[in-house]
Order: C-alpha cells, then sequence, then structure tokens
C-alpha cells in the first residue's frame, strides 16, 4: 500500500484512504503465540485464582523466565506441570513484568 508519511494517510489496494499511519499496528501481532500466553494465562488462574499474577513480586517473574529458558535450552520441550512449551511460560512471564513495570512496581 502506498503511503503519504506527510498527511498520516494509508492509500489501499482499492483506493480507499485512511489517515491511520502512526497508530498501533494490531495486525501485525502473531495471535497464535499470544492465544497460548492466554491459555497458560487461564491455566494460572484455575490453579490460583484470576489476577493473582498481579499479586506477586515482580522479580518472582524473572526467576521464572530464566528457569524457563534454562529447561528450554537443555532440551526440555514442555513444563511438566502444565504442559505449556517453556518458550509460551517465558512469554507469559516477560507479559507479566511488562505490565509490572508499565504500572510502576519495577
Amino acid at each position: 500500500m502506498p503511503v503519504d508519511k506527510e498527511k498520516d494517510l494509508v492509500t489501499g489496494n482499492d483506493g480507499g484512504k485512511k489517515y491511520d499511519n502512526d497508530k498501533p499496528r494490531w495486525d501485525l501481532l502473531p495471535y497464535a503465540a499470544v492465544e497460548r500466553v492466554v491459555k497458560i494465562m487461564t491455566f494460572g488462574a484455575k490453579k490460583y485464582e484470576d489476577d493473582n499474577w498481579k499479586l506477586v513480586e515482580p522479580k518472582r517473574f524473572s526467576g521464572a523466565m530464566m528457569r524457563h529458558f534454562v529447561a528450554h535450552m537443555k532440551g526440555e520441550r514442555s513444563d511438566p506441570d502444565s504442559g505449556f512449551t517453556h518458550l509460551e511460560h517465558l512469554a507469559c512471564n516477560a507479559i507479566f513484568l511488562v505490565w509490572h513495570q508499565l504500572n510502576g512496581r519495577i
């Protein structure tokens, strides 16, 4: 699609126009990967309770991320407790840390 950066204009292949060039591109998000994180969060909500992760000290997520990363690097594909992959757990913990950062907890 041709982009007119001066006017923040995106012109579609069909000639339609919309001024949204500088807006977040949600269409770039890998939804299948995000869905795996959501499934882990659902698993955690059943195991603990909804939004329990918001009450956990942020440094605990750093430790969990490293444990999942090391397990992955050592060749272990899935977490034995949940059945999800270690990389999926790592992504979930990273999102938790970003949330804590955005909310001034780290």
